[in-house]
């Protein structure tokens, strides 16, 4: 029997081709005897690759991560342009090129100024791969196509078939963020409403998501989903379903409104029928359902193709309608009424640039994402007074309250392990118990009717630490453009008086996690204060892990300069000509770099 969950891995929800990597064997292309010597090595290092990708790689939606690899090695342009019209025809969206020997550079580089690319050079004495590498990385610099050298440590024999370990690390890393960049080009964000409360974040900007992301902008105003709430334009099946399960598994919480105004349970039973039919609407508006033409709904059966999207809410919305909260938590999470899933992106106050940070992180670790306010900084001191005791462990240092009004992803409770530990996981690993454990660590509380004066319902809960986690923000600056900032550190745990006490002095019907990011001493991670002063925004997203690496990487690809972050230099991986820019400063370099080559697609 097929499980709820066998059954979403796999769905291609998105209108498109799925992306694939494309491997280039290239060659020297010397023939009678230099050439022939070196086709099984050559196309030996193809395959490795191929199997190291394809054994390692998923995509967000579980399917296996397909190679292409040339029909033939590649010893110099004529066959180069083959493999760029086979990669074409198999959308292929990553390009690693590997040789074990010296090779034509500018002739068997891979010319396409949109798919990222990578060379890995092969470390051996015999044949000089190490210095094709060099010459088509300054082909590539000279060009103004950047490209990632990939380079082994410790030199191989010429008859190891072996990947080194380091190679390993940065071939998967490039792989991953390569495909992430493949898989929004050509996308959507949707946009349901428009600026929330003044909110910067929220002012969608086209040039950006084009520019940079190879995106489209799709706009919806919020009489939309009105306008399919009073029509019905939903699946009355699906509903019945929702409805039901919704009443077996999302347990209501308090109601912290004043005696007077709290609603009747016929009110609050309305409600709830109300923000399930919104989380079915939105959904539908972002990919479609080819249910609702067969009610004679065709145009809205096709959805805006969208990979993420964001909901206004307050105030048009919220002043007399059940506010967003919890769509977007049902949406955001693994699991619904219709099993463990993949989860959709959906932004609370239309936030799209932290909307476009969340992206990042689920296109990186197909892990479900945390929207959260950056609330508050407390200080051991602050804490002391206010509680009588002290911070130990991750937290002595000072805590950074997450939290926000109800939508941050039900997997953000922590219930989920990973080798016996709290953890996010990607859908395919989540297991039913695990489900249950994070609806039951979720309680569902009334709005606060104070800021959501048409009611609704807030997720409540409090993440489970110890978990290496990462928060990043996308921030617009005039004149330079998207800025990407990252803090690698934990959600940790505190004792239940402390984290009551303090949850109590801003809005306990919220889920609340407490991170701790780690700190170095210099700069915006001279203290845990420091990054709470240095962070750009009023929103981060959370992603379990550290992988703030592999952000680096995705950012350099699309030329996003990274302004904060606590990564070890030698954990940076970005394009090589990055060097030319400064090898010492490579924060300083970074921004150089990336104004010098601007916006990945800004010359489409």
């Amino acid at each position: 029997m097929v499980s709820d969950m066998e059954k979403h891995i796999g769905v291609k929800r998105l209108k498109g081709s799925i992306p694939k990597v494309g491997i280039r064997p290239t060659i020297d292309g010397r023939e009678k005897g230099v050439r022939e010597s070196l086709e099984d090595q050559t196309m030996g290092m193809a395959k490795a690759v191929a199997d190291l990708i394809t054994q390692s790689l998923k995509h967000s939606n579980g399917m296996p991560v397909e190679c292409v690899t040339a029909d033939s090695t590649i010893g110099g342009v004529a066959q180069a342009a083959l493999c760029a019209d086979k990669f074409v025809r198999e959308n292929v969206g990553v390009s690693i090129t590997v040789t074990p020997c010296w090779c034509y550079g500018s002739e068997t580089m891979d010319m396409d100024p949109y798919i990222p690319k990578a060379i890995w050079g092969f470390n051996g004495t015999e044949r000089p791969g190490a210095v094709y590498l060099a010459a088509v990385l300054a082909a590539h610099s000279q060009k103004g196509l950047p490209a990632f050298g990939i380079y082994g440590k410790d030199v191989q024999d010429e008859d190891d078939t072996s990947i080194p370990d380091d190679v390993k690390e940065k071939l998967l890393r490039f792989t991953q963020a390569g495909l992430a960049v493949a898989w929004m080009r050509g996308k959507s964000y949707l946009s349901i409403g428009g600026v929330s409360m003044g909110i910067a974040g929220s002012i969608v900007q086209e040039n950006v998501f084009q520019d940079y992301l190879g995106m489209r902008n799709e706009y919806v105003d919020m009489s939309e989903v009105m306008r399919r709430l009073d029509q019905e334009v939903y699946d009355k099946e699906e509903y019945n379903r929702a409805i039901k399960w919704v009443k077996e598994k999302c347990r209501e919480g308090k109601d912290t409104n004043p005696p007077e105004l709290q609603k009747s349970m016929e009110q609050k039973d309305k409600e709830w029928e109300v923000v399930v039919k919104m989380t079915m609407i939105c959904r539908d508006l972002m990919i479609g359902n080819h249910n609702l033409k067969e009610f004679g709904f065709g145009e809205e059966s096709l959805g805006h193709n969208a990979i993420a999207a964001g909901f206004q809410g307050q105030r048009q919305w919220t002043d007399f309608m059940p506010n967003g909260d919890f769509m977007e938590t049902i949406l955001n999470s693994s699991f619904d009424w219709n099993g463990i899933r993949q989860p959709y992106i959906m932004a609370t106050e239309n936030d799209a640039l932290n909307g476009m940070a969340m992206l990042f992180g689920h296109l990186l670790t197909q892990t479900s994402q945390i929207f959260a306010d950056v609330r508050t900084y407390w200080s051991p001191k602050a804490v002391k007074k206010v509680t009588g005791q002290n911070l130990t462990g991750k937290g002595e240092g000072g805590i950074i309250h997450l939290i926000n009004s109800g939508s941050a992803s039900m997997d953000g409770t922590g219930q989920q392990e990973i080798d016996g530990k709290p953890g996010l996981k990607p859908f395919w690993q989540i297991t039913e118990d695990e489900v249950n454990q994070c609806l039951t660590a979720t309680k569902w509380d009334a709005a606060v009717y104070e800021y959501f004066r048409g009611g609704g319902f807030s997720s409540n809960f409090l993440t489970r630490g110890e978990m290496p986690m990462t928060l990043s923000r996308v921030n617009i600056i005039k004149g330079l453009g998207l800025v990407l900032q990252l803090a690698e550190g934990w959600a940790i745990n505190i004792p239940e008086d402390i984290h009551q006490i303090l949850d109590d002095r801003t809005n306990n019907t919220w889920p609340t996690t407490w991170f701790v990011p780690r700190v170095t001493g210099l700069g915006a991670f001279r203290t845990v204060y420091d990054v709470m002063n240095n962070w750009g925004a009023n929103h981060g997203s959370l992603c379990y892990g550290h992988i703030g690496s592999d952000l680096i990487t995705l950012a350099s690809m699309l030329r996003i300069p990274v302004s904060m972050h606590n990564i070890q230099n030698v954990d940076i991986f970005r394009p090589s000509t990055w060097n030319a820019f400064g090898t010492e400063d490579l924060e300083s370099a970074d921004f150089r770099a990336c104004a010098n080559f601007g916006p990945l697609y800004s010359n489409l």
